[in-house]
């Protein structure tokens, strides 16, 4: 029975969605029941594109993603695949109207990953974080709105920031294993080798223009979805605090981090900050 088939991969994608990223998995349960669904379908696809370029070291990576390239070009258009975080996701681009375009941004900017090492100027290093997070931020703006395009074209460039920052706060915290580990460095006319604190104020300013602009657009969604989105924005907002407060060269040798106790604490006064009606 395809129905529960599809079952099935739904709950591959949630799986996923928890396994890899308790601070997503937790803004997630933050939205409505009835979207929150269709969110892990879209984590479970983009984790397992970038998964194929940053972990499976001992494989050849081009071979796995062009296999991949296929079976999601096969799964969008027969409607179904025997991949489970591909048949999640074909049902979530269907029912929402997913813009082709936004997919093929995604992979294209997955692909660079495995060729390209270092983004030299503004264009290159913008057009990777509008393939690698914003359109990710506009798939499931797609679904905040539940399709409805005037909605969704009010709030797409809030949206657009908003996976900028969040993506740039990746970046920074993860500095120690994209540049040791895969030898990559995103950031333009940046010496990550010796990152001073100089470099990282003008890193973290531009993060914060991000975020001003995206909140923005955090006010203008929906009820089912904006407690979730103000959840991710409250847990990246306190994660670039903490990269702001900590020395450049330690940045540089580690990896920063919000522990599990402080996303719970963090949650619940969001909760309270959130239902005072504090978020205007």
């Amino acid at each position: 029975m395809k129905a529960l088939f599809d079952t099935i991969s739904e709950s591959c994608s949630e799986n996923v969605t928890h396994t890899y990223s308790t601070s997503f998995s937790l803004a997630t349960k933050m939205l409505a029941p009835e979207i929150r669904q269709d969110i892990y379908n879209i984590y479970g696809f983009v984790r397992l594109a970038d998964e194929i370029v940053d972990s499976f070291h001992d494989y050849d990576k081009n071979v796995l993603f062009s296999r991949f390239e296929v079976d999601l070009e096969l799964a969008i258009s027969e409607k179904i695949s025997l991949n489970p975080i591909l048949n999640a996701f074909q049902h979530t681009v269907h029912k929402y109207g997913v813009d082709q375009h936004l997919i093929d941004a995604f992979m294209d900017s997955m692909k660079l990953d495995l060729t390209k090492s270092v983004y030299k100027t503004k264009e290159e290093y913008e057009k990777y974080i509008y393939g690698s997070a914003d359109v990710v931020g506009l798939m499931c703006l797609k679904i905040f709105v539940k399709g409805r395009q005037q909605q969704y074209d009010q709030l797409k460039e809030s949206a657009m920031h908003l996976g900028s920052a969040f993506q740039k706060v990746n970046f920074l915290r993860d500095l120690k294993a994209d540049y040791d580990d895969l030898n990559r460095s995103y950031f333009p006319n940046t010496n990550l080798a010796a990152l001073d604190e100089k470099a990282k104020r003008a890193i973290i300013a531009e993060i914060e223009l991000d975020f001003q602009k995206g909140y923005e657009g955090i006010l203008g969604l929906p009820s089912e979805a904006k407690f979730g989105v103000f959840m991710a924005y409250r847990y990246y907002r306190r994660l670039l605090k903490k990269l702001s407060n900590t020395p450049a060269l330690e940045i540089k040798n580690t990896r920063i981090r919000v522990p599990n106790y402080e996303k719970f604490g963090l949650l619940t006064r969001s909760y309270v900050k959130f239902h005072l009606k504090l978020v205007r």
